[in-house]
């Protein structure tokens, strides 16, 4: 009998550990480096980037009107020779391409 409720016990902790992940999953922000990871490659579909960055705490942006907490980031991209330098803001919860702007 001991070995059955062993089993069931292990059962039961399996399943509740794996609901509580699909629900963390479900509802954490994304990361910065996975923020970073999506802004490159948007940024590649237009051609190569040779240097990225991105800030580790999200910062409240307005855009449009509306409220954001975001990500701060930048890439480097090399065109016909000559490096351009483009900064861009990503929502921490969906992790969309807010803003991007053309620097120096």
């Amino acid at each position: 009998m001991k070995a059955r409720n062993a089993v069931i016990a292990a059962g039961a902790g399996l399943a509740a550990g794996f609901l509580v992940k699909q629900q963390l999953d479900r509802y954490q922000n994304i990361t910065p480096e996975k923020a970073l990871k999506q802004a490159k490659e948007t940024f590649k579909k237009q051609g190569p980037i040779s240097g990225s960055w991105i800030y580790m705490k999200p910062e409240e942006v307005e855009r449009n009107g509306l409220m954001y907490n975001a990500y701060r980031g930048g890439v480097t991209r090399s065109i016909d020779g000559e490096n351009k330098q483009y900064e861009f803001y990503i929502d921490v919860d969906s992790g969309a391409v807010i803003d991007s702007v053309e620097t120096a």
